[in-house]
C-alpha cells in the first residue's frame, strides 16, 4: 500500500502518517481476494474520505471477504483441481502439475482484476458509502459472525471420551448421547466465546490462551476426559 499512499498524499505527511498507522492495524483475510479490498480503500483514501468511514470499511470487510476467498479457493476450487491434477501425476502423468500450476498461477494473476475492481467500485460508490456506510458495516458485520459461526462448527472440535456405566452392560457415552443429541457443537462454540471473553474482558494473550489450549488438550486427554 505505501507506494500508493505516498503518492496520493505526496504534499500531506501527515496524512500519510495516519494512513501509515491505520495499516499497521490487524487483518487477516483470504490472500487472493485482498487486493480487492485494498483497491477498495485507496480510491477512498484518494477521495479524502474520513478515516474513521475507511477504518470503518476495512474492518467490516476484512472478515467476509476472508470467509468468501477461503471457501471458494482454498476449499474448493483449488482442492478439486489438486485432486484432478494429483490423478494425472500418480499415473505419471506431466499434465498433472502443469495444470495445477496454471490453475494457481491464475488464481494469483486474478489479483490484478480484483484491485481493478475495488479501486474502481470505490470510485463510483463513494457517495453511497458515505451515506450508508453505517448500514454496509452493520451488514458486513453480520455477514462475518455467519461465516465465523460457520467455521466454529467446521473447524472447532472437542469430543468429550468419558463415559458412564449406568447397568451392567450398558455404558452411557457423553459425547454421543448427550452433547451430540440434546446440544450438538455446543462444547467448540462455549470454548470459542470463552476465549473471545479471556481476550476481550480479561485483556489476555492469544498466545497464552494458544498456549494453555495444548496443555490442557494434552492433560485432559492423557487422563481419558478428551
Amino acid at each position: 500500500m505505501l507506494p500508493f499512499l505516498k503518492k496520493i498524499h505526496k504534499n500531506n505527511k501527515k496524512e500519510l502518517s495516519k494512513s501509515m498507522q491505520d495499516n499497521l492495524e490487524f487483518i487477516n483475510t483470504a490472500p487472493p481476494v485482498v487486493p480487492f479490498l485494498m483497491g477498495l480503500l485507496l480510491s477512498l483514501e484518494e477521495s479524502k474520505e474520513d478515516r474513521s468511514t475507511i477504518k470503518g470499511l476495512k474492518v467490516a470487510l476484512f472478515g467476509p471477504l476472508a470467509g468468501i476467498g477461503d471457501a471458494i479457493f482454498w476449499f474448493t476450487l483449488l482442492p478439486i483441481v489438486a485432486g484432478i491434477s494429483a490423478s494425472f501425476a500418480k499415473d505419471g502423468n506431466l499434465l498433472g502439475p502443469i495444470i495445477f500450476f496454471l490453475v494457481y498461477l491464475g488464481v494469483f494473476l486474478l489479483r490484478i482484476f480484483w484491485a481493478h475492481m475495488g479501486y474502481n467500485l470505490g470510485t463510483r460508490a463513494i457517495a453511497m458509502i458515505k451515506e450508508n456506510s453505517e448500514v454496509i458495516s452493520k451488514a458486513a458485520t453480520i455477514l462475518g459472525v455467519t461465516v465465523i459461526g460457520g467455521l466454529i462448527a467446521s473447524y472447532v472440535h472437542i469430543n468429550v471420551a468419558a463415559s458412564f456405566t449406568v447397568t451392567s452392560g450398558h455404558t452411557i457415552s457423553l459425547q454421543e448421547e448427550f452433547f451430540d443429541n440434546i446440544f450438538p457443537n455446543i462444547l467448540p462454540f462455549g470454548y470459542t466465546f470463552l476465549m473471545y471473553w479471556l481476550i476481550k474482558a480479561k485483556k489476555i494473550s492469544p498466545v497464552i490462551l494458544i498456549a494453555a489450549t495444548f496443555v490442557l488438550a494434552i492433560i485432559l486427554s492423557y487422563f481419558g476426559v478428551l
